[in-house]
């Protein structure tokens, strides 16, 4: 991730300051719009009562506008808006909410009048110069046209209850559906990374576009029992089978077209989820290993280490280092000897580590979940896989190499009717899009999941739909 360094504090109201001042001695012209830089605020007439809505528009020296809404009521901050201007005419797209805004100037320049529209909904509204600053949450969002629904629902056969969120798309249905698997550790629903929703903003992306989607705590997380440190990939298996049997439950579903899609070691949990009884329809698997644990994390030091400019000799030195560490972890009988000779092996690596942070490390990679992964085996189920599967690497993942890995598990998926393995060019592991394609918001770079493989997932879903109803 890319770390942007901010303007202090007092140049910042600098810039506001000339800003104001700017737009309080600006003059509208006889023959042509008044420019657009400030705020502009109006009512958004909603069922039961109405929203204010605030867009800020800056003009840029190449003549576009730099520009962000914020609904307050919603708690949404800084969404980013494409605008666009002909004339007296504006265009404001907020891509993230599916709304857009098209309106015309007034001849004083103080109004824009015009519609608001998104999927289903569109109502006039008229927008109004406000130069007053807005203070609202940055980590809200405006409601989406879709519904929402918190669920709970049990893994029967070790009694375990998971907490999640369904979503489902404006309309009748039923609906395709999908259930979201997250990579390796404890994660919520969302699979949140700092500002960065990895889970949640794909489920986002699919629900509006009439695709239903489950997602749900780990183990241990949010509402949901059990603990996820002590969880193996079949453990992971049997909550995603607990999350299929709930959507057969529920009647917006159509119960022919099922997926699961898993990120990194979700991916894993994927496959072998069609390789058992009552499998999915379909499998979409991002970023999954097909190479063995041990292999696969000396070939992620490796590609790290590359990365960052260290001989070879000096990489080979290193990887000697890991499998010593890792032979430790799965040879030895006593954990807590254990946990303390991978603590020293880590300080000699890493002088920089302290005791602290080195015994934490030690805990988790002496774990059981930790020496399940060293010694799993990706493809030993995949000959049972019976669906159809699209495998998504990106270029740019340093944590699962695209080249070895779609080749691995396309090859072992020999039964599947359908592989489909595709690399995105400029994805990583996140599946971030490339850092020179993200978002400015409020003159900052905001990461969003690769709109290509958004797109890819949802255009090979429609297809599993359309050869089922063509073989009928």
């Amino acid at each position: 991730m890319n770390t942007l360094v901010r303007l202090p504090w007092w140049r910042q109201g600098l810039v506001w300051l000339v800003l104001l001042l700017t737009m309080a001695t600006r003059t509208l012209a006889d023959d042509a719009p008044a420019p657009l830089d400030g705020y502009w605020k109006g009512p958004l007439k909603v069922p039961g009562g109405q929203l204010e809505v605030i867009f800020r528009l800056i003009k840029l020296t190449d003549g576009t506008y730099f520009a962000a809404m914020d609904v307050p009521l919603q708690k949404v901050s800084r969404m980013p808006v494409a605008v666009s201007v002909r004339g007296d005419t504006v265009s404001m797209l907020a891509e993230e909410a599916g709304s857009r805004f098209l309106g015309r100037i007034t001849s004083d320049g103080k109004k824009i009048d015009g519609t608001w529209s998104q999927p289903g909904f569109a109502v006039p509204m008229t927008l109004e110069f406000a130069p007053a600053t807005i203070n609202t949450n940055p980590k809200a969002r405006l409601t989406p046209p879709y519904r929402e629904e918190e669920v709970l629902f049990t893994n029967i056969p070790v009694d375990l209850r998971l907490a999640g969120m369904l979503t489902i798309p404006a309309g009748q249905g039923p609906f395709p559906a999908v259930v979201l698997v997250s990579d390796a550790g404890a994660q919520d629903r969302d699979e949140t990374i700092g500002d960065y929703r990895v889970l949640g903003s794909l489920g986002d992306y699919l629900t509006r576009r009439g695709i239903a989607v489950l997602r749900f705590d780990d183990r241990g997380v949010g509402q949901s029992g059990g603990t996820m440190g002590k969880a193996t990939a079949p453990d992971v298996v049997s909550d995603v089978q607990a999350a299929l049997n709930y959507l057969r439950t529920r009647p917006e579903i159509d119960l022919e077209h099922m997926g699961v899609i898993g990120h990194g070691e979700g991916g894993n949990v994927a496959l072998l989820a069609a390789s058992q009884p009552l499998p999915p329809s379909f499998v979409v698997t991002l970023a999954a290993p097909g190479l063995p644990g041990k292999v696969l994390l000396a070939q992620r030091q490796a590609n790290t280490l590359k990365a960052a400019g260290t001989a070879p000799a000096q990489i080979d030195e290193a990887l000697k280092k890991q499998m010593a560490m890792f032979d430790v972890i799965l040879q030895s009988t006593d954990a807590a000897q254990a946990q303390t000779m991978v603590a020293n092996m880590l300080r000699q690596s890493n002088a920089l580590l302290d005791a602290a942070g080195a015994q934490e490390s030690a805990l988790d990679m002496t774990s059981p979940h930790y020496k399940a992964f060293l010694t799993f085996d990706p493809t030993a189920k995949l000959g049972d896989v019976k669906c159809p599967v699209l495998l998504l690497n990106g270029t740019a993942d340093l944590n699962v190499g695209a080249d070895a890995n779609l080749a691995i598990l396309t090859k072992n998926l020999k039964n599947s009717p359908s592989v489909t393995p595709r690399k995105l060019p400029g994805v990583n592991h996140l599946f971030q899009a490339d850092p020179s394609e993200w978002p400015l918001v409020n003159g900052q770079q905001k990461e969003v999941f690769s709109p290509a493989a958004q797109e890819a997932i949802r255009e090979w879903i429609v297809l599993q739909t359309k050869a089922v109803k063509v073989k009928k």
